[in-house]
């Protein structure tokens, strides 16, 4: 599972051929969240002030984690996102 970004000790990740929705993972100290690309959380869950931070990421990040969807599916390389800051 690539790794796109981390920020604030959250690692966000994205599977190769993955299930839709089009979705991503994020992990904080053991809790995990699958979160769609508009920010709904889809399974799992994070604390709330760190979820915050990954929904407000997805909403700047949202054009480019559809790209890295579509090179996911395509068996392609995913690109880095730059961290929330």
């Amino acid at each position: 599972m690539p790794s796109i970004s981390f920020f604030y000790g959250i690692v966000i990740s994205m599977y190769y051929d993955d299930h839709n929705p089009p979705h991503f993972h994020a992990d904080y100290q053991g809790q995990k969240a699958e979160v769609a690309l508009d920010g709904t959380v889809l399974k799992g869950s994070l604390p709330n002030a760190q979820l915050r931070m990954v929904q407000a990421w997805a909403y700047i990040h949202r054009e480019d984690l559809a790209a890295n969807w579509e090179l996911l599916k395509n068996s392609s390389q995913p690109e880095k996102i730059d961290p929330l800051r």
